[in-house]
């Protein structure tokens, strides 16, 4: 089971919804707004922003969301899933 982090707590927050870990057994986190489930986000089999800089340190962590965001720059509409994935775990 993913821990899901304070950091995407914190980003969940400013974005008004709730994330409990997912029921989904490839996926990392699942996103409610109004108890209503929208997404299932983050490939259990990959990496994300905040696990990185746990692992393996800050810079790191920098460079792998810069190209995360960067081969991810289409999905920039809100409520999407990729733009859920791209706010909550990058």
């Amino acid at each position: 089971m993913y821990n899901i982090t304070e950091y995407s707590k914190k980003q969940a927050e400013k974005l008004g919804v709730e994330i409990k870990p997912s029921t989904r057994k490839d996926k990392k986190i699942d996103v409610f707004k109004n108890d209503k489930k929208i997404a299932s986000i983050g490939a259990k089999n990959y990496g994300d922003f905040p696990t990185y800089i746990k692992t393996k340190g800050k810079a790191y962590a920098d460079e792998r969301r810069k190209l995360y965001r960067a081969r991810t720059d289409w999905c920039a509409k809100p409520g999407t899933t990729c733009w859920y994935s791209r706010k909550l775990l990058w």
